[in-house]
């Protein structure tokens, strides 16, 4: 991260110790209220369908768009915290999510619902939730993996409690009063922003080399000289446009980097079929015969799990046994995401749903645990942050189209069942793919080593098939060490 970031999120000494545990219950929080708001909507899904007479189809789209702008809306939000630091970005989420919420409660179709809380709510869940992960690496240095980990659970936390209130607020109030309260409740984003106070300077101008274009361009104003020829003003805007695409979105890296390339291919393809459980579970079982309470509940069991599972999942996937492997134990987990699908088709009585939940959690905290630790592992330190734009943009495409696509498959056949054929169809070819892809990667590069003379230093990154830029020791890791909705 730039100066300007750095400095607006504190890069000064105190660290690890004193505010920066205030921060980090702020964070905790904060990915409570962000991370954890999307899985209480399949609460609304059914209400929202009878009010505005929209298929399933329809309604799908509210969702999705908000957790798609929640993970494709990274680079805006870096650029955001680079101008600005990670406080206003933070603040300026909380309002956003709680003036979109608000604003729901007033919408007269499902197509404003579309903005109001699919758009606007979900970036500003963007904006507070990474800023908030981005503040993290400022404040801690030592224990910057142990805040990470304890800040991630707040999303388990979320899980847990969002449901049920959900759905004793929609028994009390009615969808629109509660999308009302909701936008209080968001509101207190603002308060966990204003907690993470900057420890440094102010966010410094960007340096000549951050902007070269619009840079020299000034100097030139500044020294009396004629403005430059059009044609080179277009030259150079194309030369900046191409520089940011380079630094937030790197396709250079997904070109060269065969573990890059089969990782992100793999994720972008499980993910179309990841969120149908959470969008559709509710609605399934309340057409089931399930009470709405208990509905509401299986949401919640999952978000229970994940609290105890996702910690335990982190610390046993950072064992050195597992160093180079961590990509195999992700197949496993979304494997088995796969097949626990087969579990709710078979029945949809409670104690079947529970069971599907318990496993189903299981699945999606190795998943959640493992994700950005392997695209640790494929992509060198130095270019995390780029890779980490592609690929949560990517990802974010398919989390849109995923559900809307396979509530039009429930509309056609009248069987909420094909909701998860069709998340275990995804699920389970993205795991084989990347698994197998990966095996024969590894083989790959074994053969080409015993082909040549060994080398003392192996790299840290098995599967890149690029040389490694040399980092200099000075160098801080970045900021954002994990970043997911998962």
């Amino acid at each position: 991260m730039s100066r300007g970031g750095a400095a607006g999120c504190g890069a000064a000494k105190p660290q690890d110790q004193g505010w920066a545990w205030i921060v980090l219950l702020a964070a905790v929080v904060l990915q409570a209220l962000t991370l954890g708001f999307p899985c209480c909507i399949g609460v609304f899904f059914t209400d929202l369908q009878h009010e505005f007479h929209a298929s399933n189809s329809e309604t799908s789209w509210f969702p999705s768009i908000m957790v798609a702008v929640l993970h494709g809306g990274g680079p805006l939000c870096s650029i955001l915290v680079k101008r600005f630091g990670c406080r206003f970005a933070v603040m300026l989420g909380g309002l956003l999510s709680g003036l979109g919420m608000v604003s729901s409660s007033f919408c007269k179709s499902i197509s404003q619902l579309y903005l109001t809380a699919g758009l606007i709510t979900g970036l500003g869940s963007c904006f507070s939730f990474q800023a908030g992960v981005t503040v993290l690496g400022y404040y801690f240095v030592r224990w910057r993996t142990l805040a990470n980990a304890v800040a991630s659970t707040g999303v388990s936390l979320g899980f847990t409690l969002w449901p049920l209130l959900s759905q004793y607020l929609l028994d009390e109030m009615g969808w629109r009063n509660t999308f009302l309260i909701f936008g209080g409740i968001l509101l207190n984003c603002c308060v966990c922003g204003a907690i993470m106070r900057p420890i440094g300077s102010l966010p410094q101008p960007p340096k000549p080399d951050e902007e070269p274009g619009s840079r020299a361009e000034e100097a030139q104003l500044s020294n009396g000289a004629s403005p430059p020829h059009p044609a080179l003003q277009q030259h150079t805007r194309r030369t900046t446009c191409l520089q940011v695409l380079q630094k937030y979105l790197a396709f250079d890296i997904f070109c060269q980097n065969k573990g890059y390339q089969i990782y992100t291919i793999g994720v972008t393809w499980m993910m179309m079929g990841f969120a149908l459980p959470h969008v559709y579970l509710v609605p399934y079982a309340i057409h089931n015969g399930v009470e709405e309470r208990r509905a509401a509940l299986l949401i919640s069991v999952i978000g229970l799990i994940n609290i105890f599972i996702r910690p335990f999942t982190g610390l046993l996937s950072g064992h050195r046994v597992f160093t180079g492997r961590r990509i195999y134990l992700f197949s496993l987990a979304a494997l088995l995401y796969g097949l626990s699908n087969f579990i709710c088709v078979i029945s949809a009585e409670f104690r079947v749903l529970i069971l599907y939940c318990v496993i189903l959690s299981i699945a999606m905290s190795g998943v959640g645990a493992l994700t950005f630790q392997v695209l640790m592992d494929v992509v060198e330190m130095d270019r995390f942050s780029s890779a980490l734009g592609l690929f949560t943009i990517l990802e974010s495409i398919t989390l849109l189209i995923g559900p809307p696509l396979t509530g039009l498959l429930v509309d056609i056949t009248s069987d909420f069942r094909y909701v998860f054929y069709t998340s275990s169809f995804f699920l389970i070819s993205a795991a084989l793919f990347m698994g197998l892809s990966f095996c024969a990667l590894e083989r790959k590069n074994k053969l080409r080593e015993a082909s040549k003379a060994p080398l003392s230093n192996s790299s840290r990154y098995p599967y890149s098939e690029t040389p490694s830029d040399s980092q200099s020791e000075s160098q801080p890791p970045p900021a954002v060490v994990y970043i997911t909705s998962i």
